[in-house]
C-alpha cells in the first residue's frame, strides 16, 4: 500500500445522494439518510444537482426561491449529523454527462455559457458564505469529457474553471473547491495545481466490472465480470492496473493537491462476489494513499440500501433491503 500521501482533505467516506440528480427530480432529501449515514460512521455526501431545478422555465438568469431552499435543507441535515456536504453541478449551464436535456449553450466555448455557469456558482457562494467549508464544499461540474479538437480542449477547460474559482473567491474567499477530473473524471489535471483547488477521480475502472449490463454505456454485451482479470475495453485488468490507474491522483497529492474519489462502485448486475473483490482492492489503494470516496449511490443499484441485486441475501433496515456485506465492507475503510 501506498504512504499516506493526501494531507489536504479530510479522509471523506459517504456516498452521492440523489434527490436533485436529473431535470425530473423533486428535491426531497430525506432525514434518516443521513442519520444512518453518520450511525454507520460516514462523514460525507455528494450531491449532484441540476441547475435547472432552481430556474424558471429556460431563463437561466431567473432563479426559483423554492428549488434554492431545498438545497438549504440538504446543508442542514449535513450539519445536524455531522456529514460534510459537497455541492456539485451534475447538470451546469452548457454541460452535462446526462443527456436527457440539450442545454442552449457550449460552456467549454460559449462566453454565455460561461457567464450563467459564474452567476449561478457566485450565487451559491453568496447564499452560504457563513458556513464553513469543514461544512461545505463546491464540487463545480460532473465529468467534464475527453479533451477533444471539438471545442474540449484542456485549455478551455481550465480557463472555464479558473475564471470561476476566481469568481467565487472574490465572494467567499475560504470556500473549498473541487474540480473533477477530465475524461469523467478519470483524468487527473496537474495545469491546476496553482490553483489551489482539490481534484475528484472516480472508482469505476475496469468498467466491464462497475457497468456490466449498464444500458447506458453499451454494457449489454460485455462478457461475464471476474476479478481479478476484469474486462476494460479488451484488456484484462487486476490489481496492478488499478494501482497505475491512481498513480497520477497520487502524485498530485504529494504535490499538496487535495483528492478524494467522488464516485464509485459497481451496477446491481455484476456479481456481488466480484464486486467486494474489486472493491476492496480500490479502497485499499485509495486508503493507502489517505483518499476517501464516495459511493454511488446511497439508495439504488450501486447503493447499500434498495439496490435490487438478484444474489444477496439482503437485511430488513426500517422497510429497506440492506446490502450488510457491502457496507461493512465499507466500515472497514
Amino acid at each position: 500500500m501506498e504512504q499516506k500521501v493526501q494531507t489536504v482533505l479530510p479522509r471523506w467516506r459517504g456516498f452521492n445522494l440523489l434527490e436533485m440528480f436529473t431535470t425530473r427530480s423533486h428535491g426531497d432529501f430525506r432525514e434518516d439518510d443521513f442519520r444512518w449515514m453518520s450511525d454507520w460512521g460516514f462523514n460525507f455526501a455528494r450531491i449532484p444537482a441540476c441547475y435547472t431545478l432552481w430556474i424558471e422555465e429556460d431563463n437561466v438568469y431567473a432563479l426559483r426561491e423554492a428549488g434554492l431552499e431545498k438545497v438549504d435543507r440538504v446543508i442542514r441535515f449535513g450539519q445536524d449529523y455531522g456529514i460534510h456536504i459537497s455541492f456539485n453541478f451534475h447538470r451546469a449551464p452548457g454541460y452535462s454527462v446526462n443527456r436527457e436535456r440539450e442545454e442552449p449553450f457550449n460552456l467549454w466555448t460559449d462566453l454565455e455559457a460561461l457567464d450563467a455557469f459564474i452567476f449561478h456558482w457566485t450565487t451559491l457562494a453568496e447564499r452560504y458564505k457563513g458556513i464553513p467549508s469543514s461544512d461545505l464544499s463546491f464540487d463545480l461540474v460532473n465529468e467534464p469529457p475527453n479533451p477533444n479538437d471539438t471545442g474540449m480542449t484542456r485549455a478551455n477547460h481550465e480557463r472555464v474553471i479558473r475564471a470561476t474559482v476566481g469568481a467565487i473567491r472574490e465572494t467567499d474567499p475560504d470556500r473549498l473547491i473541487l474540480a473533477d477530473g477530465l475524461g469523467y473524471g478519470r483524468i487527473s489535471m496537474p495545469e491546476l495545481v496553482d490553483l489551489g483547488v482539490a481534484q475528484s477521480c472516480r472508482a469505476y475502472e475496469p468498467m466491464g466490472v462497475s457497468h456490466y449490463q449498464a444500458s447506458w454505456v453499451n454494457g449489454m454485451d460485455w462478457p461475464e465480470p471476474q476479478w481479478p482479470g476484469g474486462w476494460h475495453y479488451g484488456a484484462q485488468w487486476g490489481r496492478q492496473e488499478l494501482e497505475q490507474l491512481y498513480a497520477p491522483w497520487i502524485a498530485l497529492a504529494k504535490q499538496g493537491t487535495g483528492v478524494h474519489c467522488g464516485e464509485g462502485g459497481a451496477y446491481n448486475k455484476t456479481p456481488h462476489e466480484v464486486v467486494l473483490r474489486w472493491f476492496r482492492d480500490v479502497l485499499e489503494i485509495l486508503t493507502g494513499a489517505n483518499i476517501g470516496y464516495a459511493l454511488w449511490n446511497f439508495r439504488g443499484a450501486f447503493g447499500i440500501l434498495d439496490s435490487e441485486r438478484n444474489d444477496v441475501v439482503y437485511e430488513n433496515w426500517h422497510g429497506h433491503a440492506l446490502d450488510r456485506e457491502l457496507l461493512s465492507l465499507l466500515q472497514e475503510f
